[in-house]
């Protein structure tokens, strides 16, 4: 028997999972007298990023791969820079509520990869301690969140040390039963 697009498409999404993929991505300029925080982590530095909250890049740009994965628009529409309830917010719990808004819908992260792209400082030892800080807010295993850290060979904003980026993908899924 041969199916139609359209049958087959309702015979995958029957009794099996529904999988979905977003893609992030943030920056936020260098600032003297701010903290650097990058993945819910303080990094020893001279000047930390500027941003309405706490400028967490990496947060940030997971927050937009995971809503962009659930269709629940971005960061901005949910947390935006115009509201003072924002203002100076621990991105942390940003990413408490998104994934609040995810288990909402049922959604369940199945795994992050977020790049960091930084010139200075050196960001390596600090790894780990952030997978620790995303997976224990995300409810995941750390070995469900990659986290990777480059330079961008002294070009750009970012090689000139005027700010920093950061990009993720996530990858989301739900089971879907018969009688959804």
């Amino acid at each position: 028997m041969i199916l139609k697009p359209s049958a087959l498409r309702q015979q995958l999404l029957t009794n099996t999972m529904n999988f979905r993929i977003g893609f992030g991505y943030d920056v936020h300029r260098f600032a003297d007298g701010r903290k650097l925080i990058l993945g819910g982590v303080k990094i020893p530095s001279t000047k930390g990023l500027l941003g309405h909250s706490d400028a967490d890049v990496v947060i940030h740009a997971i927050c937009d791969a995971l809503l962009g994965a659930a269709g629940l628009r971005d960061i901005g529409f949910h947390f935006p820079d115009s509201d003072s309830t924002f203002k100076d917010a621990d991105s942390r719990n940003i990413l408490a509520d998104v994934a609040a808004l995810l288990q909402k819908d049922r959604w369940m992260v199945g795994n992050i990869d977020c790049t960091i792209a930084l010139q200075a400082p050196k960001i390596s030892a600090y790894i780990e301690e952030m997978r620790s800080v995303l997976s224990g807010i995300l409810k995941v295993d750390a070995n469900e969140v990659s986290i990777k850290a480059t330079t961008t060979e002294g070009l750009g904003f970012v090689g000139h040390e005027e700010g920093a980026a950061a990009y993720a993908v996530a990858l989301l899924y739900r089971a879907t039963l018969a009688a959804e």
